[in-house]
């Protein structure tokens, strides 16, 4: 457990030192604008990368129906629309983490807190699709929150999960499940039991990883980053 936390601290400055919801209803987040943004670079706490939600093996896009350059984004952040979206895919009963990283790319340590716990599917019922968990990550050596993170389809939520919770890499949030087919939650197999990524930079854009439909994914893959000044949502890294 603690050398895969290790190993992530030190992926995060080494990358950046070289440098599903198959529908979802539209009533869940109203549209909101854009945040202005005039240019690429990254913040002045660096970067935070963006892990798999969840712990051990996983699969990105599964069906090809999710990509992140496209996929639908339903939740808002500091009235924002999330920057992007992606469904990664795991069996029912796998353990629900936080994807950031523990350091910014310029090794300052980041803390994660809790500030979203309720049904994600707009019906309010989490027989339709479980729990939404939004988590927002902060530089604790600059005090700079540097953006957040919403998980969907969470079964199984601990009690000690609550807004204003501090996580760490490995608090368990949950786990992957299947939830009744809905309007919110169109599966029909244990196989296309996912969890439903939205990611957002506190100011301008972040940015996801680009990759293939149905690429295998494990706990230390980069899947995107916090922190960067991507020009607009739903841009690569």
């Amino acid at each position: 457990m603690r050398l895969r936390t290790l190993v992530r601290a030190a992926a995060g400055a080494a990358l950046a030192a070289t440098l599903a919801l198959f529908t979802a209803p539209t009533g869940q987040a109203a549209p909101a604008a854009e945040p202005a943004s005039d240019g690429v670079g990254t913040a002045a706490s660096g970067t935070i990368n963006v892990f798999p939600p969840i712990q051990g093996a996983s699969t990105w896009d599964r069906f090809g129906l999710t990509p992140p350059a496209s996929h639908h984004r339903v939740f808002s952040n500091w009235g924002y629309l999330n920057d992007w979206s992606v469904d990664i895919y795991r069996n029912p009963g796998a353990a629900v983490v936080s994807p950031f990283g523990t350091t910014t790319s310029a090794g300052h340590p980041v803390s994660v807190t809790v500030v979203t716990v309720r049904a994600g599917c707009a019906t309010g019922n989490l027989a339709d699709g479980g729990y939404l968990i939004g988590l927002e990550a902060k530089d604790t050596t600059t005090g700079e929150v540097i953006g957040r993170a919403d998980v969907m389809h969470v079964d199984n939520k601990p009690a000690g999960i609550t807004v204003g919770a501090t996580v760490g890499p490995w608090t368990k949030l949950g786990e992957t499940g299947r939830f009744r087919y809905s309007s919110c939650y169109q599966v029909n197999g244990d196989s296309g039991a996912h969890i439903h990524l939205e990611v957002i930079n506190r100011t301008r854009y972040s940015c996801y990883i680009s990759r293939s439909a149905g690429t295998e994914l494990n706990d230390l893959t980069v899947v995107g980053r916090v922190g960067t000044q991507n020009t607009g949502p739903q841009q690569a890294c």
